[in-house]
This record gives C-alpha cells, sequence and structure tokens, in this order.
C-alpha cells in the first residue's frame, strides 16, 4: 500500500462522510437559523424552542434521505472491500 493510497482512501472516507451527513446537518442548521431569527424579531427568551422543531426536521430528512445514505455507504463500502485482495 501505497502513500497515494491511503490518501485516496482517506479523501474518499471524507468525501462519503460529508455526502452524508451534508443534507441532516444543513437542514438543521437552517431550520435553527431561521427559529433564531424568530426569536429575536419577537423577543422569545425560550432556550428549548430551538430543540424540538431540528429534531422533527432531523427525523423527517433522515427517514426521506435514508436510501440514498445506505447507498453511498454501500458504495464505499464495497470499493473498500474490492481493494483488500490487491493490498500488500
Amino acid at each position: 500500500m501505497t502513500d497515494a493510497m491511503v490518501v485516496q482512501i482517506v479523501r474518499d472516507a471524507f468525501y462519503y462522510v460529508l455526502l452524508v451527513s451534508g443534507p441532516l446537518l444543513l437542514l438543521s442548521l437552517v431550520v435553527g437559523l431561521a427559529i433564531a431569527i424568530f426569536q429575536a424579531a419577537t423577543s422569545i427568551s425560550e432556550q428549548t424552542l430551538t430543540y424540538v422543531p431540528k429534531l422533527l426536521v432531523t427525523f423527517l430528512v433522515t427517514v426521506l434521505v435514508l436510501p440514498f445514505m445506505i447507498r453511498n455507504l454501500k458504495t464505499f463500502t464495497i470499493a473498500i472491500f474490492s481493494m483488500i485482495p490487491t493490498l500488500k
């Protein structure tokens, strides 16, 4: 195994981590920002107001994006397992 192979594997791993977790993190960020703007505009200072909407959106997005996540993780896992016989 060369240094270039290790760098490529780590690069692919980071890519798939961002690809799988990106939609969840991005939508959670958007919902949190929208609620923070709403709280600032209405002067509501309830600390727990952001948790329930973010939790619901994260759950809903996970259910909707789960096939995409599984397909990408399966592709990466198959690629890693197919490399095993070629390693020395």
